[in-house]
This record gives structure tokens, C-alpha cells and sequence, in this order.
């Protein structure tokens, strides 16, 4: 059986592609056993850990890359080099569900696999409508003379999507497990919380869109609450709680997930080899894109009382040591601050090389250095947790304009509560922080949708949801932010970045001030930074700070002009598919192999 399982993974394309033999057939669709065995090759539309995090690289607002993705890059990217339009895992599940529906088994257990696989083409469908919009929607397995079918144009959005919720429906009523202490496999609660967040994007995508469809943007969102609702009132899920300044990192450094908080996670192993590169992505300079916060992401961040940290005074010009006290405890869990420690020794975000701007992530990879310089990572990397669950619910309701201060305290307080912050917690806030509004969504005025929007921000931050937030909020202008780093009052000189009374640091902007700073007292021991103030400079730039001093920056150069326009909400259909069937047609403003302008 184990062989069958293994012939499932396919490397074409085509909708019309047999995936298995019919030699097969009998045995998997005779046995409940059968039916697993081909199941497993369901979770091969899972990400791999190391994809799960790649994304959080280089298409967010709130990290700076070191190589700009092209989709990003001014006249990078058209139909030409456009990906994704690859149909196997959708043949593979529609496959399986029609045969499974003569399958010689108990009508239960043959409707818990249905419900699996109609989960994952649900999950296929959710994957591809977010990359392209409408896109063909397909049920069946495709033979090859079912020609109408085969060069069939695009459903629409509407009738897509539809039917994803269908499936979802199907999935939640239908799938037999409810608990999997290995947090691997799709439960029916990670069904429920799959649809509160494909719902919940659908529902913001067509409101900030103006997409008037025949299902509104409100039943979408009503969907969206009603599935969280019932995880929070039904699942036994929690938050994962204990220590403010460890809790929510434990979340994601641990080989064994933490299954009182995640659902399911992509599970790692040494004794099997199945290993990811995450201590190699955030520590080394030269494997990956060396990605930094910037610093408007970190300003974001709450005081400990709950009150916004751009309402203390002279905020603008405090050191990287006093901007981090008295803030939120994920902070320092989630960025290299002043005493942190990797095996036992001070370990401040490394300057010299991976630190550009200054703010070193730290949230998915282990403090230990065994892994720093090759794949050997084995912690665990959450794909749906109670903390999203708890996010859904709270931006529905209050998209909907219905989040009670109950719901307040139950969601958002509770998140702020597990990072040790003391105030607003029980109550929906009345007054706009104006420099958030202002520095990330200025067309936004409701201070519950704001604040929703500013957590969502900090707790799920590097797990693979900002890039959608940002295009279902049509809030894509973003990705085109400044990249300015940590605040530093002179450069030239050592600077004590722990204030623990030794030199940590040298911003130089020529080799005779390089060696003129080591020469002072402990400068010897610095790390050092080649900094410039000529803005066209390839090296890290500062810029002048009010009131004095400099801000690291990492700007681009003018051959890799950042650009976001409306186009770019969706990526273009791949050249070679509208070739294959010119029934397809493009998506607005990437016809005629247009490419991302900005427009």
C-alpha cells in the first residue's frame, strides 16, 4: 500500500492526467485503509517549513530584504515569468472524490475522507483565487475528450468561492478526528478555523475592493465569525499561556507543538531527516535574504501599560537599549533586544552582517547556534493556532461593526494579557493612535478596526499571512515603505547598545574613522558597519533624525524601484496557459505582457 501512496506524487499539470493506474483502484477504494493510504498524498499541497517562512522574506511592508522580490521590482514581472497556474493537486483530490463515492466502506468513513479531501480542494481553490481571481472551477477528473471542459474560460469569484464554502461546509460536518496530539494532520477544528480565515479574507477582499457580488462582503464576514465563534465555544483550544516573556515564543521554537494553542503545524524530524533552514535564514547574511524589521513594524508594538509607544516622549530619537524597555513582552521574542542570550553568552543582533537596520528576527529560530550555517532546524512551524482563531473573530465582528467589549476582552485582550500588557484589555478603544492611522492605513477612522488590525500585525508577524492581509485590505502601497532601521545618535564612535557599560558597535563612514573609533577605548572589541549618507550608496545609508543624530536605512537602488499598483492585487495569468487555451484571458492591466509598473 505504502507503493501506491508513493506513486501519488506527480509532477504534471494537466487537468486530464491519470494519476494512478487502474490496477490500483480496487485496493484503495475497497478498504478504509486504502482510502488513508491515498489520503496522505493530500498534504503534499502542505508547504514544506522551509517554504512556509520564505514568503515573509521579501513580500511584506514590514521587513527589509536584502534581494528585492521581483514581483516587487519595476518591470520584473509579467505573464512572461508569472507561476502557479498548475492544476496536479486539484486532478489528484477530484480524482479521489469521484471514485470515493462508490467506495465499499460505511457510509461515515467514506464521508470523513470526502471531507478530507474536500477540505484540500478547498484549500487548492483558496490558493488559487487569491493568486489569480477567477479562475476555471473544476469537480471532476477531467478525461482527455471532455474538450468543452478542458478549454473552458474562468468562472467567476463569485461561483469559485461558493463552492470552496461548500466544501468547507462539507469538511467541518464530515471529518471524524477532532484531536491529533502529533498536530500534523487536518482535524474538523482546523477545518472550522480554515474556513474563519478564507472567509474572512473574501469578506474584506470584497469590501475594500468594491467587489459587489451576489454574496455580499457581510454574509462572508457573518461566515467568517460564526466559524471562529464555534472553535472558541466548542474546540477545547486556548491560548498557550505561563511566562509573559517566553509563552508566546514557546509557540514556535519547540520540536513537540504546543497542542493546548496549535491545531496543526508543519512537523519536523531528526530521526526521519526532515529538517528546515530556519536558524540559517535569520542568522546568516549570505543564505537567504538576510531580511530586517523596520522600524515603523517595531514603533507598532505597544508600551507594557497598553498605551502606544509614539505617545512617549522624544520616541523619535531613543537608543535601540531604551526603546526597547516597558514594551510588549513579544518584542523580545520576536527581535534579538538588549540581554539576549544564545548559549549563554550576550548575543545583540549581528551588526557587522545580518543586522542592516539594526531589528534581528529571532520568533522561528531556536536559540542554540547548531543550525546557524546549515538546514538542521526541527521546531515546529504552526500553520492554524487558536491565536488566528481568536484574530478572526475579533476583525470580523468588528468589520460588521458588532464586537462587544466582551468580545474585546475575549480576543484581543486575552492576546495582550499572554504579552504581559496591563491596560485596555477589557474594552474596545474610543481614540485613534493617529500615528498609526497615519503611518499605515490612513483611510481607516474606526479605532477597534485600527487597533484589530495592529495586533493582528504583531502576533502573527513572519507566519505567512501579512502579504494577504496587505491585498485584501488593499493595502498594497505599503510594500513600497521606507526601510529605516534603529535609531543612532552618533556614528564614528563605540556605542554601548545593552547599556551594560561596554562598547558594542562602530557605524563608520570611511576606514580612517573605522580605525580611529577601534582605537578608543574598547572600540577594539566593536562589531563595525560601513554606513553612507549618499543615498545611491550600495552599503547601509543614514539618514538626519529630528533633533539630531541618524536612522539606518536600506533603500534600493533606482534599478530596483519598489512599485505596487492596482494591477498587482492579482498576478497575471502565466503566458503559456492562455496559449494552451485562449479562452482564458488575462487579468486587468497585465495584457499584452504588461509588466508591474506600479499602475
Amino acid at each position: 500500500m505504502l507503493l501506491i501512496g508513493a506513486g501519488l506524487m506527480l509532477t504534471a499539470c494537466n487537468l486530464d492526467e491519470e494519476p494512478i493506474s487502474q490496477l490500483g483502484k480496487d485496493a484503495i477504494f475497497s478498504s478504509e485503509s486504502g482510502l488513508a493510504t491515498y489520503s496522505w498524498s493530500f498534504y503534499n499541497a502542505i508547504p514544506s517549513a522551509s517554504d512556509q517562512h520564505a514568503i515573509e522574506q521579501s513580500l511584506v511592508d514590514y521587513v527589509s530584504p536584502f534581494g528585492m522580490n521581483s514581483f516587487l521590482r519595476k518591470g520584473a514581472y509579467n505573464s512572461e515569468n508569472s507561476s502557479g497556474w498548475t492544476w496536479t493537486t486539484l486532478r489528484n483530490v477530484n480524482w479521489f472524490i469521484q471514485n470515493c463515492q462508490e467506495a465499499t466502506v460505511e457510509e461515515s468513513v467514506k464521508n470523513d475522507y470526502l471531507g478530507l479531501a474536500r477540505f484540500f480542494r478547498a484549500y487548492f481553490y483558496y490558493g488559487m483565487v487569491r493568486r489569480f481571481g477567477d479562475v476555471p472551477w473544476i469537480d471532476h477528473a477531467l478525461d482527455v475528450d471532455e474538450t468543452d471542459a478542458l478549454m473552458a474560460p474562468r468562472d467567476s469569484r463569485e461561483v469559485v468561492m461558493e463552492n470552496v464554502w461548500k466544501d468547507l461546509e462539507f469538511a467541518e460536518q464530515n471529518i471524524a478526528r477532532t484531536k491529533d496530539n502529533t498536530c500534523s494532520l487536518v482535524t474538523k477544528w482546523v477545518a472550522y478555523a480554515f474556513a474563519s480565515r478564507v472567509a474572512l479574507f473574501e469578506g474584506t477582499y470584497r469590501k475594500y475592493h468594491g467587489l459587489n457580488l451576489a454574496t455580499s462582503a457581510q454574509t462572508w464576514l457573518e461566515r467568517s465569525a460564526t466559524a471562529a465563534k464555534y472553535v472558541m465555544d466548542n474546540s477545547g483550544y486556548k491560548l498557550h499561556t505561563g511566562n509573559a516573556k517566553t509563552a508566546y515564543r514557546d509557540l514556535f521554537i519547540n520540536t513537540d507543538p504546543k497542542t493546548d494553542e496549535i491545531m496543526m503545524a508543519i512537523i519536523s524530524s531528526n530521526e526521519l531527516s526532515v529538517l528546515h533552514n530556519a536558524n540559517w535564514i535569520w542568522t546568516s547574511a549570505t543564505y537567504g535574504t538576510a531580511a530586517n524589521f523596520i522600524r515603523p513594524f517595531i514603533c507598532s508594538f505597544l508600551q507594557a501599560d497598553g498605551t502606544p509607544y509614539t505617545d512617549r516622549e522624544g520616541w523619535e530619537t531613543e537608543t535601540f537599549y531604551e526603546e526597547c524597555l516597558n514594551r510588549d513582552a513579544r518584542l523580545a521574542q520576536i527581535i534579538r533586544t538588549p540581554g539576549y542570550t544564545r548559549e549563554g553568552k550576550k548575543a545583540l543582533p549581528e551588526y557587522k552582517a545580518y543586522a542592516r537596520l539594526g531589528y534581528q528576527p529571532i520568533k522561528l529560530c531556536v536559540d542554540e547556534t547548531y543550525g546557524d550555517e546549515k538546514s538542521l532546524n526541527t521546531n515546529a512551524l504552526s500553520l492554524f493556532r487558536y491565536g488566528e482563531i481568536l484574530l478572526n473573530y475579533a476583525e470580523a465582528k468588528a468589520e460588521l461593526g458588532t464586537l462587544t467589549d466582551a468580545d474585546w476582552a475575549a480576543t484581543i485582550g486575552a492576546l495582550r494579557s499572554r504579552a504581559g500588557i496591563t491596560g485596555g484589555l477589557t474594552s474596545k478603544p474610543t481614540k485613534v493612535d493617529t500615528w498609526f492611522q497615519s503611518t499605515y492605513f490612513p483611510n481607516v477612522t474606526d479605532p477597534t478596526i485600527l487597533e484589530v488590525r495592529r495586533e493582528r500585525g504583531v502576533e502573527l508577524c513572519l507566519e505567512g499571512f501579512r502579504f494577504d492581509d496587505l491585498r485584501r485590505w488593499a493595502a498594497g502601497d505599503l510594500l513600497t515603505m521606507s526601510y529605516t532601521g534603529i535609531y543612532v545618535p552618533v556614528i564614528n564612535e563605540p556605542l554601548d547598545m545593552d547599556n551594560d557599560g561596554e562598547p558594542d558597535v562602530i557605524f563608520y563612514t570611511t576606514d580612517e574613522y573605522r580605525k580611529a573609533a577601534q582605537a578608543m577605548p574598547g572600540g577594539k572589541d566593536c562589531q563595525v558597519r560601513l554606513v553612507s549618507a549618499d543615498p545611491a550608496s550600495s552599503n547601509v545609508q543614514i539618514h538626519a533624525a529630528p533633533g539630531g543624530g541618524y536612522y539606518l536605512a536600506w533603500d534600493t537602488q533606482e534599478d530596483n524601484v519598489r512599485v505596487f499598483g492596482k494591477k498587482q492585487y492579482l498576478y497575471p495569468i502565466p503566458a503559456m496557459a492562455m496559449v494552451k487555451n485562449p479562452n482564458i484571458t488575462q487579468n486587468p492591466g497585465w495584457e499584452n505582457n504588461a509588466s508591474n509598473d506600479g499602475n
